[in-house]
């Protein structure tokens, strides 16, 4: 019987293949499944490692497989595979959305080692060791900002860690150039999807500029200043950018996937110090959510377990 908040059986049958086996050398591993759900249980509470409950074993294993795993690419390869199950069957929606959403930090997530640090080390030290693991000063205080795109159903597809001061438009290249979903069978992997979606923040020229010729549909707004500033110039303003109004009230979709990926208090708030170990959380949650997705009989056959009923984990 399953706990709030642990894998289900039909999910844990979906991934259990795909995670590494024992070598055969030292002790055997204590068991995958459990492990899961105590790294499960301190993303959904937001608990200290130390606070972890017994039924999942000492907490050190818990950390020591999680940073593990994030080191190998399990965390990665468990998506991905989601990911590709999904778009074998063609549910997976490629017109994207794109934006950020900053997560405060908790103070506890500062102070990371400084690598190369010497004694007596020049000033801004600190400053270049925060904005390594995506940390930055904004009005919350220090703060992380996620960067995240979503296929039409408000899936993750792909995400990116920047400070919290840093502009969405800047990371806007990097998080598509994220998207990567290899094909089940022969063929390169799609990496580019249909039309992308954004809000104002990413209304610029030089982002218009870089989807055309990838043959990217943009639906972007503009802002009323630069409407402004086109009309101000007359012919030498060049034409509107065209915009679909209708098409773009699907961008909400990556609006309700922040609020989903929020309701794991280790991922609203911050408290890990290292960038590497919050973005393996956020790859584990956006793992759930795609197995939470409801699915199709095709994409069923292609997983690693055949199930009846759409799987993930209970809320």
């Amino acid at each position: 019987m399953t706990g709030r908040g642990e894998l289900t059986d039909a999910a844990w049958e979906r991934i259990e293949p795909l995670l590494p086996g024992s070598d055969g050398c030292g002790r055997p591993w204590r068991d995958h499944r459990q492990v899961i759900n105590g790294v499960l249980w301190r993303l959904r509470t937001g608990a200290p490692w130390r606070d972890l409950p017994e039924r999942y074993g000492p907490w050190q294993t818990i950390y020591v497989r999680f940073a593990r795993w994030d080191a190998d690419g399990t965390w990665a390869k468990l998506l991905e595979h989601v990911q590709v199950r999904d778009d074998a069957v063609g549910t997976v929606e490629w017109t994207v959305s794109v934006d950020s959403t900053i997560n405060r930090a908790h103070q506890h997530a500062a102070g990371a080692r400084k690598r190369g640090r010497r004694r007596g080390g020049k000033l801004g030290d600190s400053e270049r060791s925060a904005a390594r693991q995506a940390l930055g000063w904004s009005r919350g205080g220090l703060t992380t900002k996620v960067h995240l795109a979503v296929d039409g159903r408000g899936l993750p597809l792909s995400l990116v860690l920047t400070p919290g001061n840093t502009n969405d438009s800047t990371a806007f290249e990097a998080v598509l150039d994220m998207v990567r979903v290899p094909r089940a069978g022969r063929g390169r992997p799609r990496t580019r999807p249909d039309r992308v979606l954004a809000d104002k923040a990413y209304s610029s020229r030089a982002i218009r500029a870089w989807c055309r010729p990838r043959g990217i549909a943009a639906t972007i707004p503009e802002r009323s200043d630069q409407v402004a500033n086109r009309l101000r110039r007359g012919s030498r303003g060049g034409r509107p950018t065209t915009f679909d109004a209708e098409t773009y009230k699907r961008r909400n979709v990556v609006e309700r996937c922040f609020s989903r990926l929020k309701q794991f208090r280790a991922i609203a708030t911050r408290f890990d110090k290292l960038a590497d170990r919050y973005l393996a959380g956020l790859r584990l949650a956006s793992l759930i959510l795609w197995l939470r997705a409801p699915t199709s009989a095709g994409a069923q056959r292609l997983g690693a377990g055949t199930v009846s009923t759409p799987d993930g984990i209970p809320s």
